[in-house]
């Protein structure tokens, strides 16, 4: 059974209700029809239904949940309960009627927030800001949790390296140079959500450019530090580093590099020194080895919203839904 079978069993046992608010994109309808058909989750589209089903053109949307933003029943109760939320910010009646009126992610993740759904699914024609800011603002962080940060869920075919070819990229979308304590942290997030998704004990490599100190550098510095503190404050953590790409993930070339390391030649769990290196690094695999790859995920927001990405097709769209579903679940 590859990684997206698994997970769609997952969240099929235990179905989910999941927003999608895009419903102006036909890849987002597309990939609702294919998502009710195989009964992954209960949705939610937010839109005009007139407008919704013409431009389904014959989909089988009808077990959806359509809500129009100007004929929403439960509209006045979201504005109150939004003003409640962001009334120290300046918000008012007035620009909560406007926002959520308006601006279909807003009340897509107020929907999240008031129970009406578990999860939002979003980013198909939306920036990353976009989709994550109404998060951030009425979300919020999950508890013990310092910082969101994102990964992809990667699938190598014919692969048996890191768990028979499934891997956990961190952070690939969202913190463009984390410090050493924000390395730490994403560390502690990308593990447990490898755990939670995959099921098997994550095994994290701290990646650099440098292996056990090979090179001299401010940015070898910072990982070794982020290593230092993941080990402190994450006791329970398999992590090390600084390590290559290759000494982190093929046996040989770690049982050569670093052969005292618990993570060496191992690790289904690479944490990237900065974005530039993450987003570079998973779009090559993605491409050259023409592995599956699921994401950006967030991971660290109080309830799953998951932001795809703007070239994404709807095949992308049922494979990260049904990911929300099972971080659903997990809540």
């Amino acid at each position: 059974m590859s990684f997206l079978d698994s997970i769609k069993t997952r969240a099929k046992s235990d179905k989910k209700t999941i927003v999608l608010p895009e419903t102006g994109d036909m890849r987002t309808l597309n990939a609702a029809h294919t998502i009710l058909k195989e009964e992954l989750a209960n949705l939610i589209l937010i839109g005009n239904k007139e407008e919704i089903l013409n431009k389904a053109n014959g989909l089988d949307l009808s077990k959806a949940q359509i809500v129009d933003p100007q004929t929403f029943e439960e509209m006045n109760t979201y504005i109150k309960e939004l003003v409640v939320l962001r009334g120290a910010k300046g918000m008012t009646d007035e620009k909560a009627s406007e926002l959520l009126h308006n601006d279909s992610l807003f009340l897509g993740v107020m929907m999240v927030k008031l129970g009406m759904a578990d999860g939002m699914v979003a980013g198909a024609v939306n920036s990353t800001a976009n989709v994550l800011r109404p998060s951030l603002q009425i979300l919020k962080t999950a508890k013990n949790t310092k910082l969101v940060s994102s990964f992809f869920l990667m699938s190598v075919p014919d692969c048996d390296l890191g768990s028979n070819g499934t891997f956990v990229f961190s952070d690939c979308g969202l913190n463009q140079n984390p410090n050493a304590e924000e390395l730490a942290a994403i560390a502690k997030s990308s593990a447990d959500s490898f755990k939670q998704l995959v099921g098997e004990e994550a095994i994290v490599a701290m990646l650099s450019h440098s292996t056990y100190g090979s090179a001299k550098h401010a940015d070898v510095d910072k990982v070794v530090e982020a290593t230092r503190i993941a080990k402190a404050e994450y006791p329970e953590l398999i992590v090390d580093g600084e390590l290559q790409l290759d000494a982190a993930i093929v046996p040989e070339v770690g049982q050569s590099k670093a052969p005292e390391s618990k993570v060496a030649g191992k690790a289904n769990v690479l944490v990237f020194p900065d974005l530039d290196a993450g987003n570079i690094g998973y779009k090559l695999v993605q491409r050259l080895a023409k592995a599956e790859a699921y994401g950006p995920v967030t991971q660290g927001i109080a309830k799953p919203v998951n932001d795809l990405s703007r070239g994404c097709s709807a095949d992308d769209i049922v494979g990260v839904v049904a990911i929300t579903a099972v971080q659903a679940q997990a809540n």
